[in-house]
């Protein structure tokens, strides 16, 4: 556990892993980097596995917002700097697939790899009223407001229904995030835009989504692989919006064959 002062907040973070490349993951929001729990354990024998808790969540600051993905992608080139990060792989689901594509447009050349997985390039029609409406919530409600309707989102009602401790574990992260965290944070991805930015994107990307993901649908997914050249689109069956947990075992197959692809095996 560590902490380092980067863009006016103090940025929470963890190191697993002390030899290989350096890959960094990025969670989604209102989870904490506990999210990646098992995709740490994977990688952590090949790859230093950086976790940070975005702005706003965990043990991050969470100033009053609104942020911007430019804020965040900017957290996140404070923390390469602190580490001597030069080139790095990048693992992103939700709002963390959101910032590595704002980074990797930002900052050309440095992701020797890009995971994007349950993410969106392109706000739909309806995301001031969408977002607004959960900030509101948030706003009047705290997080508790937001649990249920969140957790539906999430996981699909066979998953949580079976498996009643996880869902408890990421219900806990969802109260106990910030509340000025998630309404700054919704304020940013509200507004995402990249999507005819994407062809700029030419490092090794592997595109996973859920098959029954209604956040950012699979449709949003196959969008975002058109437009980025040789990227591989995987849809992960009976799986929601945080396909990570859900289908753990099928998401680190994936993400263990693209490894390999690219030349960076898994033992």
């Amino acid at each position: 556990m560590a902490f380092v002062h980067v863009n006016g907040i103090d940025l929470h973070y963890t190191i697993d892993g002390t030899q290989g490349p350096w890959i960094c993951l990025s969670h989604s929001l209102a989870c904490d980097l506990s999210a990646w729990d098992s995709q740490a354990d994977l990688l952590k024998k090949n790859f230093r596995v950086l976790r940070f808790d975005t702005r706003g969540h965990g043990q991050s600051s969470a100033p009053p917002g609104p942020y911007t993905l430019d804020d965040m992608a900017n957290d996140v080139e404070g923390l390469f700097l602190h580490l001597k990060i030069e080139k790095a792989h990048w693992v992103g689901i939700s709002m963390g697939g959101m910032i590595g594509q704002t980074y990797a447009l930002k900052n050309p050349g440095v992701f020797l790899s890009l995971i994007l997985a349950d993410s969106t390039s392109r706000r739909p029609p309806d995301a001031i009223s969408m977002w607004g409406e959960r900030m509101k919530v948030a706003r009047s409600l705290g997080m508790q407001g937001l649990l249920e309707s969140t957790l539906k989102r999430w996981f699909t009602e066979e998953f949580r229904n079976n498996y009643p401790k996880v869902i408890s574990k990421i219900g806990q992260g969802i109260l106990n995030t910030s509340t000025d965290g998630f309404i700054g944070c919704c304020e940013a991805i509200s507004k995402i835009d990249l999507l005819d930015r994407l062809h700029e994107i030419h490092c090794p990307t592997l595109i996973l989504v859920g098959e029954h993901d209604h956040g950012t649908p699979p449709e949003m997914s196959l969008q975002m692989h058109q437009q980025i050249k040789g990227s591989e689109l995987f849809i992960i069956p009976n799986a929601g919006h945080i396909s990570n947990i859900e289908q753990e075992d099928i998401f680190n197959l994936q993400i263990s064959h693209f490894y390999q692809k690219i030349g960076s095996p898994l033992n």
